[in-house]
């Protein structure tokens, strides 16, 4: 039986969003599994630079959410969230005419520069004239939505490749069309909410929006932030893959499986999270990527690799939706955009230095930094099943619906 209460979180702006980003990741996971070898190969970076390109995006990404976030809750949405995805077309277009690495480097800036803009923003609005008390179920849909465009994007991207004899610059070009499309369709958005005096702290000057948020939020926000020091970018499995033996054609259909897996498993992920704490959804997530990370580092056959990056995609779907909504479920109505762009900035901050880190121990094979990330992502699940509880809501979810 399904209850109009059951459909309000099933918001006009939850479905447009959701096409959103299924096009503008369309884009991006066109081209995202064959970059590494791109780089690699086509023009000749060495497998460090793979770590830096992707590090110095997610740092980029980093600082641009925090101010993002802040900027949303105070003048507004919708525009920001346009210029990010405007953003995010440009640099996949100056990727795909690059013929030297640091173009690259450019091109995947500007790109998660767009992500930074639009991150906070989004994310708030998806919550604007939703149901609280199913914060899971709106990021899980959002994240099913988004992540199947990353199952869209390296299916197209795996057929073109085939069709193009093999060569990936024809690829990349293609990749700038959905890209182009997610900015049109923004138009679409609805952006109802504004900004008020209380979402400015007048009454006490020089304190900036993030000085709103509850210890208690911080510290789950720095703990997450620990943990995505380890959590070094997907660029770096997929070049273990290709080094295990596996085709570059073979690399898009495993990266096509994971995704698959990831966008299946987001929603029921999110709506678990409504049920359960959300701390127990997220350590399982934990579990998922610990055996992702320690299974490529031992791995020796190829094959494995379509064993093992499915069930990191279970890692993906119990932590990136799950994540944000834990995040929302402690920040104050006003601090929504300044909550989520704390968090997505410090994770993305800690990616960063994943990725520089993880990229200068590769040496070769890889396997070091991903048996390292995979014992202290184990190390974390186990902690907080342990002790989660303290940085639950104060009282359950479903309690914050009207009633």
């Amino acid at each position: 039986m399904t209850t109009a209460s059951d459909r309000a979180w099933l918001t006009p702006n939850l479905r447009t969003l959701s096409a959103v980003s299924l096009l503008q990741d369309a884009a991006s996971e066109m081209l995202y599994p064959v970059l590494p070898i791109f780089l690699t190969v086509t023009l000749g970076a060495p497998a460090a630079v793979v770590g830096v390109v992707e590090g110095a995006a997610e740092g980029v990404a980093a600082v641009t959410r925090l101010l993002a976030g802040r900027l949303s809750d105070r003048f507004g949405r919708k525009p920001l969230i346009a210029l990010g995805y405007g953003l995010a077309a440009a640099g996949k277009l100056l990727i795909a005419v690059a013929v030297v690495w640091p173009v690259v480097l450019g091109g995947r800036c500007v790109d998660r520069l767009g992500k930074g803009v639009r991150g906070a923003p989004r994310d708030a609005l998806l919550m604007v004239g939703a149901d609280p008390s199913a914060r899971g179920r709106i990021f899980g849909f959002h994240r099913a939505a988004d992540t199947a465009g990353a199952v869209i994007g390296p299916a197209v991207g795996l057929a073109l490749y085939e069709l193009l004899g093999h060569r990936i610059r024809p690829l990349l070009l293609i990749a700038v069309i959905p890209a182009v499309l997610s900015v049109a369709l923004v138009a679409a958005v609805r952006d109802d909410s504004r900004p008020t005096p209380r979402a400015t702290p007048a009454a006490r000057p020089g304190i900036a929006p993030p000085a709103g948020l509850s210890p208690q939020l911080r510290r789950l926000i720095l703990v997450l932030a620990l943990f995505s020091l380890v959590n070094f970018p997907d660029a770096l499995l997929l070049l273990r893959a290709h080094d295990l033996g596996l085709s570059t054609g073979s690399v898009i259909a495993a990266y096509i499986v994971y995704n698959a897996v990831y966008a299946a498993a987001s929603y029921p992920a999110g709506a678990l999270s409504d049920r359960l704490p959300r701390y127990v959804v997220f350590a399982t997530g934990l579990g998922f990527f610990a055996i992702g990370y320690l299974g490529l580092g031992l791995a020796h056959s190829a094959w494995l690799v379509f064993v093992l990056l499915p069930l990191y995609g279970g890692f993906a779907a119990c932590t990136d939706g799950v994540g944000k909504a834990w995040v929302a479920s402690l920040a104050p109505p006003d601090r929504q955009g300044g909550a989520q762009g704390l968090f997505q900035a410090l994770t993305g901050g800690a990616v960063l230095v994943a990725g520089l880190w993880a990229g200068f121990a590769w040496h070769g094979n890889g396997r070091l930094p991903l048996l390292v990330a995979g014992g202290v992502g184990l190390a974390t699940a186990i902690g907080l099943l342990a002790f989660g509880h303290r940085l639950a809501a104060p009282a359950p979810v479903h309690q914050d619906s009207p009633g």
